[in-house]
C-alpha cells in the first residue's frame, strides 16, 4: 500500500531552462531544459492520485529582477528563442503561466524545433489543467529531438497520472538509456512501479535515484512507501528520517513514519509523528486515519 496521499512536496518545483539541471526539491530556474523536478520527476504519489505536482512560487524581488532583465535580452535579441524560453520559465516560478506559456509559444514560434520550448509549454499546460494540450506539446518536443530526455520524463509522469503505466515506463526506459546519470528519470520510473504495486522495482530504482543525488527528499519519502508497503518497518523508518532531514514540512514522511511506528507496536511515537503530519497538513488523510486507530485503540490488526 502506498502512503502518501498528496505529491510530496519534495517535489517541488522549478522550471528549468537548461538541459543540466539537477534533481533537488525547490522552485528554481536554470536556463534551457525544461520545467522538470518541479513539475515532472518528482512527484511522489498514491496509486489513485491524479495531482499535478505542485509548484513553490518565487515572488522574490530578486525574480522581479531577474524578468526585468530577462525582457531586456529579450529587447536586445528579439529573436532569440532561447531567450523567451529562459524568460517563460521565470514568469512559471512565479505562477504567472499566462505569461510563461506566451513566451514558451513565442519561442517555438521562433524555432518551430525548440524541443525545450515544447517541454516547458507542455509543463505550465499540466498546471493550468490542460493535460491533452501538454501531451500534444510532449509529443512535439519528442518529435523535434528525440534524444532530449526531459520530454519523455514530462510524458512520462502525465501517461502515469492517467494510468498509462506501460507507455509511461517506456518512456522512462528510453530517458535512462539516453541518460543514464538521470536521477529525475529513475525516481519517476520508481513512481511507476509503485502506482503499479511493484515496490521492490520501486525500491530498486529509488536506489538509483539516490545513488545519483542523495540531497533530495522526495526519494527518500517514496522509497519508506514502498518499504513499508513490503514490511520491512525499520529501514521505512529511516527513509522517512532521511526525507525529514531535507524537509521536515513534509506532511507525507511524517504520516509514513506514523504507520511504520505503528505497524512495530510503538503507539507513542506513532501518535508523535501523525500529529506533526498533521500539523503540516491538516488535512492528510493517512495521519488523521491513523491517529485515530492509534487513539482509539483499534490499530491496524484489529
Amino acid at each position: 500500500m502506498v502512503m502518501n496521499q498528496h505529491a510530496a512536496q519534495a517535489s517541488p518545483r522549478r522550471f528549468d531552462g537548461t538541459a543540466g539541471s539537477r534533481f533537488r526539491v525547490g522552485a528554481r530556474l536554470v536556463a534551457a531544459a525544461g520545467l522538470m523536478c518541479g513539475l515532472v520527476a518528482c512527484e511522489t504519489v498514491a496509486p489513485q492520485s491524479t495531482r499535478v505536482a505542485e509548484l513553490v512560487k518565487d515572488n522574490s524581488a530578486a525574480t522581479s529582477t531577474n524578468i526585468a532583465s530577462l525582457t531586456d535580452v529579450i529587447k536586445a535579441n528579439p529573436g532569440d528563442p532561447g531567450a523567451y524560453n529562459t524568460r517563460g520559465a521565470a514568469y512559471a516560478r512565479t505562477g504567472q503561466f499566462s505569461e510563461a506559456v506566451a513566451d514558451f509559444s513565442q519561442a517555438v514560434k521562433l524555432n518551430p524545433n525548440y524541443a525545450p520550448a515544447y517541454t516547458n509549454r507542455a509543463l505550465a499546460y499540466r498546471q493550468t489543467g490542460r493535460d491533452q494540450q501538454a501531451l500534444s506539446d510532449f509529443d512535439r518536443a519528442i518529435a523535434s529531438d528525440p534524444s532530449y530526455a526531459p520530454a519523455y520524463v514530462g510524458r512520462a509522469n502525465l501517461l502515469r497520472v492517467q494510468g498509462r503505466f506501460d507507455q509511461a515506463q517506456a518512456d522512462l526506459s528510453k530517458a535512462i538509456q539516453i541518460n543514464p546519470e538521470s536521477a529525475e528519470s529513475f525516481h519517476a520510473r520508481a513512481l511507476v512501479y509503485q502506482r503499479q504495486g511493484q515496490n521492490q522495482l520501486a525500491i530498486k530504482d529509488f536506489d538509483a535515484a539516490l545513488d545519483r543525488n542523495p540531497f533530495v527528499a522526495a526519494p527518500y519519502t517514496g522509497r519508506g512507501q514502498s518499504l513499508l508497503a513490503v514490511g520491512q518497518y525499520d529501514k521505512a523508518i529511516e527513509d522517512f528520517n532521511a526525507s525529514l532531514n531535507v524537509d521536515n514540512h513534509n506532511a507525507d514522511a511524517w504520516a509514513g513514519r506514523g504507520m511504520a511506528y505503528e505497524r512495530l507496536g510503538k503507539k507513542n511515537e506513532a501518535v508523535e509523528s501523525y500529529q506533526r503530519a498533521l500539523s503540516v497538513d491538516p488535512n492528510n488523510d493517512i495521519a488523521k486515519q491513523g491517529l485515530r486507530r492509534v487513539q482509539g485503540g483499534g490499530g491496524l490488526f484489529g
